[in-house]
């Protein structure tokens, strides 16, 4: 019997050049997005802009008195004309010839401008203090980056936390409680860590040891804060007010650095928190990428099975991812209290550990990129308030939402795929 010969088909595109074609393929998507938000401005701005409008916006936070800068004054419409075409000329190249490795910054500063005529449009004939907003951001995005990093920490090792809200909430409440008590910030700081490890050591026993479900064990813990921090706070600090008044942290302005105009008051006239942050997000880059022990962490959360073949003992290494991971959710929720209003109130985080989660992921896993998503939800929670205050024909609703969009557009691939840690959530067996 004779043996039959398949046909064998030779593939018409190979791996590498489906990948370029995707690649142009985004970028032309991209480039008519940016068309589009030109279009946008020229239509929903230029054409209500009064012509003989002006806006205004202030360059001093009022903090410093030195090296104070004078009210920058542009014309509301003409600025909001150039913006736009700005939008649609970049646009038009990006669709046609694209911009390589620098599409996704160009594409950031086109978002820059569109955001640029909408803030003009909203001021035309009034005026808005541009350098307290910017404070105002950063300040919004301290909790934000600092649970972004918690997150950052544990799943590089491989350890999903969801519970990072929960340890948010509860990290605030005790620090409140011992700063009130002992009548010393840092000692409301300790105990705000310390409450953060010890959620996570539960955490961690439940994930890796006994190999629950990553995202039930984080739901837990979640669900416990929320419960015992209400339950305290009704109880005992509605009735022994004097254990909710802990006290905050204040700005110590840094000096010669705090004169500098317009950045020197928003950079170098904070408090600890905003400092810490600043130095974390240093410290946790050089550890993660740069040192050998970061390099066995991500080998961890990267395939688990090959790093224990080289000597590296798996579950030490995510306890401690993942006890750093709660220290740092729990040194963010005393941001809450100790470096903002300086008492504890029922969900007074109010979501923002996933918010953090969402920052962590639009920023890839990497403590900078969780920094600039943190930005992001600080400044659309930044605007919404300062908007408020123009009395702008947009419900703040749909400002709220713009951050959200902003990771749904970031998680579809669109800006640049992002990439878990291939071991991220899968408890390990030793074999």
């Amino acid at each position: 019997m004779a043996a039959t010969t398949l046909p064998t088909t030779t593939p018409r595109y190979t791996q590498a050049q489906l990948a370029a074609m995707a690649e142009r393929r985004r970028h032309r998507i991209i480039g008519i997005l940016m068309v589009l938000l030109g279009f946008a401005g020229f239509a929903l701005f230029a054409v209500n802009a009064d012509p003989a409008a002006v806006s205004t916006f202030g360059l001093n936070t009022g903090r410093t008195a030195a090296f104070r800068l004078g009210d920058l004054v542009v014309p509301t419409q003409a600025t909001v004309i150039v913006l736009s075409s700005l939008c649609l000329f970049i646009g038009g190249y990006q669709f046609i010839r694209g911009f390589g490795k620098s599409t996704n910054a160009i594409f950031g500063l086109i978002i820059l401008f569109f955001i640029a005529s909408f803030l003009v449009w909203a001021t035309g004939d009034k005026s808005i203090n541009l350098a307290a907003m910017i404070n105002s951001t950063l300040l919004r995005a301290v909790p934000l980056t600092l649970g972004a990093l918690s997150g950052v920490m544990s799943e590089r090792a491989g350890v999903v936390n969801i519970a990072i809200e929960g340890m948010m909430l509860s990290g605030a409440l005790v620090a409140t409680i011992a700063g009130s008590v002992t009548g010393s910030l840092w000692v409301g700081v300790a105990a705000a860590v310390l409450t953060g490890v010890l959620l996570s050591l539960f955490h961690g026993v439940l994930s890796i040891r006994y190999k629950v479900d990553q995202i039930i064990s984080g739901t837990v813990i979640n669900i416990f804060s929320v419960g015992i921090t209400s339950f305290i706070s009704a109880k005992f600090l509605s009735e022994f007010p004097q254990l909710n008044n802990p006290g905050t942290f204040r700005s110590e302005p840094i000096p010669v650095l705090s004169a500098i105009p317009l950045i020197g008051p928003i950079l170098f006239d904070n408090n600890f928190f905003t400092y810490a942050m600043f130095v974390l997000l240093i410290v946790i880059h050089i550890a993660l990428f740069y040192t050998r022990w970061g390099l066995r962490t991500r080998a961890v959360g990267e395939h688990p099975k090959a790093a224990d073949t080289l000597g590296i003992n798996v579950f030490r290494t995510r306890y401690t991812a993942v006890l750093l991971s709660g220290a740092l959710a729990g040194f963010a929720g005393a941001y809450f209290t100790l470096g903002s209003v300086g008492r504890f109130d029922e969900g007074m985080t109010a979501g923002r550990g996933f918010i953090a989660l969402a920052a962590m992921i639009f920023g890839n896993w990497t403590p900078f990129g969780a920094f600039g998503a943190a930005l992001i939800f600080g400044f659309a929670d930044s605007l919404q308030s300062r908007l408020a205050i123009l009395n702008v024909p947009i419900p703040s609703q749909f400002l709220l939402m713009a951050p959200y969009i902003a990771t749904m557009i970031a998680l579809a691939g669109l800006i640049g795929r992002t990439t878990p840690p291939a071991a991220d959530g899968k408890p390990y067996e030793k074999q």
